[in-house]
């Protein structure tokens, strides 16, 4: 099951809005995944030299503002933060490998869901509606935002087993499908450097774009292995900094539909998740062919 909605907003007078948009979009797929829900939302980007994190805590009370503060001091760099209840979206004027290691030194035990200059990955276990009264969804700003709704059967639920994953700087997957060469896999990414936090097929699929990316490919070229190297079944929702893209397997027995007007692009497992955004009766409206890659980036 699992259930996959993406917005793209053509329109920037619309980013305002996105969140109230995106929200009983989510919600409508609270039936195909009721286990947890998560989004990956851009915008509010960081100045170039400078990065953004997301991060989240299994303790719901984490004392954010003592951690901040110790890493503040130890980093001495332009610095800016917020929380998001058990969240925190951090801005460093530094580059990602020294944040890092300067967060898995003062709390080993936050779970990094994002980096780059625009994203942030806010998930965790509960219906869609909790997880969306949680971070404020219908309150966020934006150009664009892909999401995911889980019913677990290859893994536990938790937060870190939630999607989205990251799978580079700005780059995040959701999956409505299964594979079946994970475990396979999971150890030959191993062995080239690609480590895992969860038993997540998904999160295999994650890592995999993220070796194909390292090895030079672009996003269409890692894609495209894709289709060769992932045995199953599956349909990805793939956000960027600067867009989205939408693939399914060569069989396609995962459902997805897509719809695009003048100001937006929508992506969803099923049509009655985008019932509800206007206009939605004037949009082109098909099934994304198998094997095919659909992309919409503000670059193109």
């Amino acid at each position: 099951m699992c259930g996959i909605v993406g917005l793209y907003l053509k329109n920037p007078a619309l980013e305002s809005q996105l969140g109230k948009l995106f929200e009983p979009m989510l919600e409508s797929m609270t039936g195909r995944g009721p286990d947890s829900a998560g989004f990956a939302i851009y915008g509010d980007e960081v100045q170039d030299g400078w990065v953004k994190l997301t991060l989240q805590s299994t303790e719901e009370e984490f004392n954010w503002q003592a951690f901040i503060e110790k890493l503040q001091a130890k980093l001495g760099a332009g610095f800016d933060w917020f929380q998001n209840a058990t969240a925190a979206v951090l801005k460093v004027g530094l580059d990602e490998a020294t944040v890092r290691a300067a967060i898995a030194e003062l709390a080993p035990q936050l779970k990094i869901m994002s980096v780059g200059q625009s994203i942030e990955i806010l998930k965790g276990m509960g219906l869609p509606v909790e997880i969306s009264e949680r971070f404020g969804l219908a309150k966020m700003k934006g150009s664009h935002i892909i999401g995911h709704t889980r019913m677990a059967t290859e893994s536990a639920v938790t937060m870190e087993g939630s999607h989205p994953f990251s799978t580079g700087a700005d780059l995040c997957l959701v999956h409505n499908g299964s594979l079946s060469n994970h475990a396979r896999l999971r150890q030959e990414l191993k062995r080239e450097g690609i480590t895992f936090e969860t038993d997540n097929d998904t999160e295999v699929a994650a890592g995999y774009l993220t070796w194909r990316l390292q090895q030079g490919d672009n996003l269409e070229q890692a894609l495209n292995h894709a289709l060769d190297d992932l045995d199953g079944f599956f349909t990805f929702a793939i956000g960027t900094r600067d867009g989205f893209a939408v693939i399914r397997d060569p069989i396609a027995c995962k459902p997805a539909v897509l719809a695009e007007t003048d100001d937006y692009v929508a992506m969803a497992s099923e049509y009655q998740a985008l019932a509800s955004l206007p206009n939605i009766d004037k949009a082109k409206v098909w099934e994304p062919e198998p094997a095919t890659l659909y992309v919409w980036e503000r670059s193109a």
